[in-house]
């Protein structure tokens, strides 16, 4: 039999604050904004960025609903199961501006396997909230944790953040790398040789000669 766990909202999915979006508030207050740094809305260009700028953080906040798909692990699959490259794009909650990578997810699966594409639905909607990496990697992690009840999870992010790359220190092209690791295979050297980054497929841990 196939368990669907439906998340209407993802409200259940992925908690968020009380109220909903409010167009007409947000584009004001896009408005008054760019007043307060000197580019005023009278300006033919920037009419409607505050509708634009309004539509576009909604769309970036705001999860897509799915379904949480998982299957009874039938014939024992006892290995790894990773899913490399997933690509997400966050808002930073410091500074709002996006940062953006890939997510290697992995899970070691006990009595249940997922959808492949779950896990990536799974970094998407984590990923479309006011965002700190650290805070993404262990929220994605430790949900699927708790909704597989897999034996062990792994889940490796590398990132650019605008943040740092076009103010501030203005570091270009830097990347920042977070990692969370659960279950019986937390500390493995094997286990977490499934999400190296970069090795040759011949090397992969899984493959022999």
């Amino acid at each position: 039999m196939t368990l669907t766990l439906t998340e209407h909202a993802v409200a259940r999915l992925v908690p968020r604050g009380p109220g909903g979006f409010d167009r007409s508030r947000a584009e004001a207050a896009v408005a008054e904004l760019l007043a307060a740094l000197g580019h005023g809305t009278d300006d033919a260009h920037l009419a409607d960025t505050p509708r634009r700028v309004a539509e576009g953080l909604r769309e970036l906040l705001t999860p897509r609903d799915f379904d949480f798909t998982t299957f009874p692990n039938d014939d024992g699959y006892d290995e790894v199961v990773v899913v490399r490259g997933i690509r997400f794009t966050s808002l930073c909650g410091h500074h709002l501006l996006p940062f953006q990578g890939v997510a290697d997810v992995g899970y070691l699966p006990g009595d249940r396997l997922v959808g492949l594409s779950k896990l990536a639905r799974v970094v998407d909607a984590h990923a479309r909230a006011p965002q700190v990496q650290e805070r993404l990697t262990v929220q994605i992690a430790d949900h699927l944790a708790q909704r597989l009840d897999a034996r062990a999870v792994g889940v490796v992010m590398r990132a650019e953040h605008l943040c740092m790359s076009v103010r501030g220190v203005r570091a270009q092209g830097t990347t920042t790398v977070t990692s969370a690791f659960r279950g019986e295979l937390a500390t493995d050297p094997a286990f977490r040789a499934h999400f190296r980054p970069g090795a040759p497929l011949e090397e992969e841990p899984w493959r022999t000669s």
